[in-house]
């Protein structure tokens, strides 16, 4: 199993320790997968992380495969993670590696500007103002790595994400802006394209990620995709009672629905 983190999030996230302890307890390898620059890694590449690289995740499965001789893989993402597992699933669609077994999603930015805009609500200013924080430190510390590479004046008055990702994301990702940089990230474009056992969990009470009637649709068409909308969980913090586990469960049904697959 290869687990990918959210937004500023990092393979020492409480998610990604508790899905790895439940994984391995289940007999399963884990990977707890660092997106680059997060965990600590800022200084091994150049680049930055966003939501379309879903090639990263494909390279790592593809070092597992052919240098570990794993015989069956799936993917796990939370939030941002959710997106970059699903569109690597989609983009892989019946051509993936045949190791490729299963891949779940918990509350997947797979509509990024929906997500994007609903995160800029009021009530929502929290979250918002959290992760520009925490991506303006991430800047300039691989501004201190790279010296020349980054323009920390690209930094000054952004008020959200989209700000954010229209100024610096997009800027050095190569995109026409945010919303090229939405539109192009997408899970929501190839979720129909998912040919092997997928689950997406969502809250119906998730403050900021929106998944969009089209998508939806695509996913109800999909027989392939289980889809569970639960009334409460809000973003990735779907508790249930204490009921001989710690009542994560999220995490439990990640590993519940690999345990699933037929072999």
């Amino acid at each position: 199993m290869i687990i990918v983190h959210g937004l500023e999030g990092s393979s020492e996230s409480a998610y990604m320790l508790g899905i790895a302890e439940k994984g391995t307890a289940a007999g399963m390898n884990v990977i707890r997968m660092n997106q680059r620059t997060c965990g600590g890694t800022n200084q091994l590449a150049p680049t930055l992380y966003h939501s379309g690289r879903s090639a990263d995740i494909s390279a790592v499965a593809k070092s597992l495969i052919e240098n570990d001789h794993i015989t069956r893989l799936a993917l796990c993402g939370f939030s941002m993670g959710g997106n970059l597992v699903l569109k690597a699933a989609g983009e892989w669609g019946s051509s993936g590696p045949p190791e490729f077994c299963a891949v779940v999603a918990v509350c997947p930015a797979m509509d990024l500007a929906a997500s994007a805009d609903a995160l800029h609500s009021p009530l929502n200013w929290p979250y918002e103002q959290y992760f520009l924080w925490q991506l303006k430190a991430r800047m300039r510390a691989k501004a201190k790595c790279f010296p020349g590479t980054y323009d920390l004046t690209r930094l000054r008055g952004l008020k959200s994400l989209r700000d954010f990702d229209d100024k610096v994301t997009a800027f050095y990702c190569g995109f026409d802006g945010a919303s090229d940089y939405y539109a192009r990230s997408a899970a929501a474009n190839v979720v129909d394209r998912i040919s092997v056992p997928a689950y997406i969990l969502y809250a119906a009470n998730d403050p900021f990620i929106r998944i969009l009637p089209e998508t939806r649709r695509k996913i109800a068409a999909n027989p392939n995709i289980t889809f569970l909308e639960t009334e409460d969980g809000g973003h990735c913090c779907f508790i249930g009672e204490h009921d001989g586990y710690d009542g994560h469960f999220a995490e439990r049904a990640v590993v519940e629905f690999f345990k699933s697959v037929p072999l």
